[in-house]
């Protein structure tokens, strides 16, 4: 009996440990599955082999690979935190003695987080940088968090595969929320095609601080305007899980404000489009003390 073979969802972790048929040098196996020798690992981890025909449930398997190798639990405790499942017992809150509502005050603002979303080429970035400047002229504090712009600093080690594009916007909501704890007006711009993870960042702040923009524009007109070049490559084949032709975008279901693409010069221009959502914030009253 060689022994069992176990689906891995992070086969490199098992791979580089002595004992269970690899060593550090050794790359996971293609197929995903980890085969453990009945001969050495029986003796040695009794726990982990069954016989050729049956397979363990996954909960025993994870529960003996973190009993005998403690490196494990350690590496799972370390994800959970990174994901935001579990703290350390030793980091506690630390009140400020100046308030949200302070800063605000100090403002004469409310601070929220406009989260414009939309598929490139749909004028995000354009939006973002025409509403910054008109709240800016009515002597509003904004910021601007621009996709591109974030990934050349904070998200500068992430891809853009979904398990990264996920990251990506965790993070970018995390720095949001913090501008809109200090009375900011600040304003996301990016893609963020999927909703899981846009509504993961409407959890983060209070009931009505999220404020959803979506770029209605038809895929066909961005594609038109193509201002990168990215569509073009696309098509091509030269860019994989690119948003729109071979990667889904999920537009919003219920968000604050809908910026659709109407053809006409006027309604559809950056500076009306943006006044638009000023019209929204002075109706919720975010633009007062």
């Amino acid at each position: 009996m060689e022994g069992l073979a176990i689906r891995s969802l992070r086969p490199s972790i098992f791979c580089s440990l002595p004992g269970l048929g690899g060593d550090s040098h050794r790359r996971p196996p293609s197929d995903g599955f980890l085969k453990l020798p009945a001969s050495s690992n029986a003796a040695e981890n009794p726990r982990l082999v069954a016989n050729s025909t049956s397979f363990l449930p996954i909960s025993t398997v994870k529960a003996s690979l973190t009993a005998n190798f403690p490196a494990l639990t350690e590496t799972n405790l370390k994800e959970e935190r990174i994901r935001g499942e579990k703290k350390p017992d030793n980091i506690v809150w630390h009140e400020s003695s100046i308030c949200r509502c302070d800063r605000q005050q100090l403002l004469q603002q409310k601070g929220c987080v406009i989260w414009i979303t939309g598929l490139s080429g749909s004028g995000k970035s354009t939006v973002a940088c025409a509403l910054s400047k008109a709240l800016f002229e009515r002597g509003k504090l904004t910021y601007t968090l621009d996709g591109d712009n974030v990934r050349h600093g904070l998200n500068r080690d992430l891809t853009f595969k979904a398990e990264d594009r996920t990251e990506n916007i965790r993070r970018i909501g995390e720095v949001a929320k913090l501008f809109a704890d200090v009375g900011v007006i600040c304003i996301a711009s990016l893609i963020s095609p999927y909703r899981r993870d846009r509504d993961a960042c409407r959890s983060l702040l209070p009931e009505g601080d999220f404020v959803e923009v979506f770029m209605d524009v038809p895929l066909s007109v961005c594609e038109s305007r193509d201002p990168k070049g990215l569509y073009k490559l696309a098509r091509a084949g030269k860019i994989k899980g690119f948003t729109g032709i071979d990667d889904p975008y999920e537009a919003p279901l219920n968000c604050e404000v809908v910026l659709k693409h109407t053809g006409d010069d006027v309604s559809s221009s950056p500076r009306q489009m943006a006044e638009n959502i000023i019209s929204y914030l002075q109706n919720k009253g975010y633009l007062e003390g």
